[in-house]
């Protein structure tokens, strides 16, 4: 430093005075040695000032220091100056520490300002993480997503620091009162889905039974139309608890697939007879198409009805075969009667099998009627004169048709 006689003075008495722009001011004595060695010493503790003042400002500066610690030191340290006992600028010391006290001052402004923006920013924070937990608490019903997201805001909320107590306070009670809110209305809801569960599972276990009992019917279409309709009755009941939902549906589906192998077994053996059937319907066909009417109708009739009764005795075909085969074997049966009327057409009166059996019932008749006549029974002369009258009159038109 400069030499501490510019700013100080030690008397003859052994007073020491520091010198200001205000003039002179004693700030102690000196006795233990010369005048130089005490400016000296007061001078070292002036430059123990100065360090300090260089620390603050340096820290000021740097944004290590904080402001407001800063700026009260300053501010001690600037009105101490005027009764320190030091020797130094003190004018110079002062003027620098005035424009301090601006700098801190300004610098602890900006801290005050970001720590309000801060606390404003954490205040707004946890506000919406409540009004977040508040609006799950009334509305949410992803219950494991919901609840796992409330614990995540506490987490959140615990993470944030900064908030005045009494707003902390209050925000608090308002979360925690969503929790519960949440809580009760959870189990509430699982409460219930137990209830529907245990309803959905008793009638789940009906719709089981009845499908068991059915699985040994051989009412196929009655039964397979039964078995549709409790699988749409199974789809509209409520889920029961994941594992009894599982193992119900086991059960049902086992009953449904065990009626529908054997109704498909049974089928399978069907086809195969009905195929069988059509096989041996065709070759009777083949006979039937094959007989030669032309030449000999009463031979084709006789044969063809011997084709009939096997025909009926083989049984069922395939239903979209069966409409051919009777078409095709009316065709013969057609054919074979157009064949016979002709016949019977070129056949003479008095050769005709049918007009001689039909005369000989008519003469039949009249000798019944003439016995009924000779016995005086009225009651079987009226039967006996009735039958006479039927057969002559089918006689006749036997003869006029011929």
């Amino acid at each position: 430093m400069s030499d501490p006689t510019e700013f100080g003075r030690i008397d003859a008495d052994g007073n020491v005075f520091v010198k200001t722009a205000a003039g002179e001011r004693p700030i102690g004595s000196w006795q233990a040695g010369t005048p130089e060695e005490g400016l000296a010493h007061f001078a070292r503790r002036y430059a123990d000032l100065v360090t300090e003042v260089d620390l603050i400002e340096a820290r000021l500066g740097s944004g290590a220091a904080d402001a407001g610690q800063s700026l009260s030191t300053i501010r001690r340290l600037r009105s101490g100056l005027d009764e320190a006992h030091v020797v130094g600028d003190i004018d110079g010391l002062s003027a620098r520490l005035d424009k301090l006290v601006l700098v801190a001052e300004e610098k602890a402004g900006a801290a005050r300002a970001a720590r309000d923006a801060a606390r404003a920013e954490s205040l707004a924070r946890k506000t919406t993480l409540v009004e977040e937990a508040e609006v799950i608490a009334a509305e949410a019903t992803g219950w494991k997503t919901a609840g796992d997201r409330l614990k995540e805001i506490l987490d959140e909320w615990k993470s944030i620091h900064g908030v005045e107590k009494k707003a902390e306070s209050e925000l608090w009670k308002r979360y925690a009162a969503a929790r519960d809110a949440f809580t009760r209305r959870r189990g509430a809801h699982f409460a219930t889905l137990d209830a529907n569960r245990k309803q959905a599972q008793g009638r789940k276990e009906e719709l089981v039974v009845e499908a068991e009992q059915l699985s040994e019917s051989t009412e196929w279409n009655a039964t397979a139309a039964r078995l549709k309709e409790l699988m749409t009755e199974w789809k509209a009941a409520p889920r029961a608890a994941k594992d009894t939902e599982q193992k119900l549906w086991e059960r049902f589906r086992g009953a449904q697939d065990a009626f529908f192998k054997r109704r498909s077994e049974v089928f399978s053996a069907r086809d195969a007879e009905f195929k069988g059937n059509l096989e041996r319907k065709q070759e009777l066909l083949t006979q039937a198409e094959a007989l030669d009417v032309d030449a000999d109708p009463k031979g084709a009739q006789n044969k063809l009805r011997e084709i009939q009764g096997t025909w009926h005795d083989v049984g069922r075909v395939p239903r979209e075969a069966q409409a051919g085969l009777d078409r095709r074997l009316r065709s013969v049966e057609d054919k074979v009667k157009a064949a016979m009327d002709a016949a019977w057409r070129r056949t003479p009166p008095e050769a005709s099998p049918l007009l001689g059996q039909m005369r000989e019932q008519v003469a039949r008749a009249e000798q019944q009627l003439a016995s009924a006549q000779a016995a005086g029974d009225q009651r079987r002369i009226k039967e006996a004169e009735k039958a006479l009258e039927s057969k002559r009159k089918f006689l006749a038109m036997a003869e006029h048709t011929s």
